[in-house]
């Protein structure tokens, strides 16, 4: 069963905490470029709801995923402050649920919560297609962001199926008229819609919001804590 109550947080009957009771934990990673500073409101609403959050942060213009996943995920999987929760989930913007799949195909054995993905590149990006070889663009994005292009052997593209449970919101505005340009379909400004999608997620919702502002948004805010509590963006009350 998951409600909405009154404050607009989406919670579970059965992971209200308790007193003695041991809180579900929630790592957020940020995307390329960005800080963990991007994250915050989205930390806020989640320990508001009743997680205790590890924000992590990662350089991530200064190494390839593979070694950003090693480093962002591991240092995060090892925070004392997670320690006691019995389950530790995972909440990424862009650049950081590909860092996600990453970790979880070189480790197949770590134990994962639910994940929500925000706008990622699971499927690459054109942009990086047709401006990765640019030496300023590549200097911008580092090696990570080099890595996130829509060829069949780019990163993205050779991690394959997720075998954890994983919610994918992605976003149909831009005001990015160039990157869009770029970009098959309807997109955030970075990615396009269809290439949000990844073959084993389990559910996959659209919001009009651009790709800087997904993890800002109220409205991504209640639907990330829904899936983390229930394992669907679907509400009966709602229509979603």
């Amino acid at each position: 069963m998951c409600v909405l109550m009154d404050t607009g947080f989406a919670i579970s009957a059965q992971s209200i905490s308790k007193a003695g009771d041991h809180q579900e934990g929630v790592v957020l990673l940020h995307g390329l470029s960005r800080s963990a500073a991007s994250m915050g409101k989205m930390a806020r609403w989640l320990t508001d709801s009743g997680f205790v959050v590890v924000n992590q942060k990662y350089q991530s213009r200064r190494g390839s995923i593979a070694e950003l996943s090693e480093q962002a995920i591991g240092q995060a999987l090892n925070d004392s402050r997670l320690a006691e929760c019995p389950r530790i989930h995972f909440v990424t913007h862009s650049l950081g649920g590909v860092l996600v799949r990453s970790y979880c195909a070189r480790h197949p054995d770590v134990k994962i919560g639910r994940v929500v993905m925000l706008g990622p590149p699971n499927q690459g990006s054109e942009v990086v297609d047709r401006l990765g070889k640019w030496w300023l663009f590549r200097k911008i994005l580092g090696p990570a962001g080099i890595e996130l292009g829509t060829a069949p052997d780019s990163t993205p593209n050779r991690l394959g199926p997720v075998k954890f449970e994983l919610g994918v919101i992605a976003g149909e505005s831009s005001l990015n008229w160039i990157n869009s340009l770029m970009i098959t379909g309807t997109d955030d400004g970075k990615v396009s819609i269809e290439r949000t999608r990844v073959a084993g997620m389990k559910d996959h919702v659209v919001v009009p919001v651009m790709h800087p502002f997904l993890m800002k948004r109220r409205r991504v805010m209640e639907l990330t804590v829904r899936f983390l509590n229930c394992g669907s963006f679907a509400d009966e009350t709602d229509g979603w």
